[in-house]
């Protein structure tokens, strides 16, 4: 793997990590799904407008995952970021999460969101941005929304 892979991998393993450790397999590939159609999202955006999407960045996992308040795990005041950041894969879900990355940007994941880019875990007061909208999919503690 070159340089730029594995960072995107990495990037993309700990968010994944930071965002649905301990919540089981489906639901972290659910989040690998989310990002990766967010990333697909830019990427069409990018060819369509000749700018990063605004929400979603430059069409790479690595921007997308660490774009400013789009992935708790990643913000400065969220306690998981020094866990995250920390993290190896001696740790039993982080090698899931290095598994299912890298299923991601081989763009072997199936998508089992239903085209989502959106979520939110269930047990948290719904977030603005999803009132009044139907989830696409409801996995483990996670629903799943599209078209936001």
């Amino acid at each position: 793997m070159d340089n730029e892979l594995d960072k995107e991998v990495d990037t993309l393993a700990r968010t994944l990590w930071g965002e649905a450790r301990g919540a089981g397999d489906e639901e972290m590939r659910a989040v690998a799904s989310v990002i990766s159609n967010r990333v697909q999202v830019a990427r069409s955006y990018q060819t369509t407008h000749a700018t990063s999407h605004p929400l979603f960045g430059d069409g790479t996992f690595t921007n997308c995952c660490r774009r400013n308040l789009q992935f708790s795990c990643w913000n400065a005041n969220d306690p998981n970021r020094s866990k995250l950041l920390g993290v190896d894969d001696s740790d039993p879900q982080f090698e899931i999460a290095l598994e299912i990355a890298g299923q991601a940007l081989a763009g072997t994941l199936e998508d089992n969101t239903d085209g989502a880019t959106h979520y939110y875990e269930r047990h948290i007061r719904p977030p603005e941005w999803a009132h009044g909208k139907t989830p696409c999919a409801r996995i483990g503690n996670h629903l799943f929304f599209r078209d936001i």
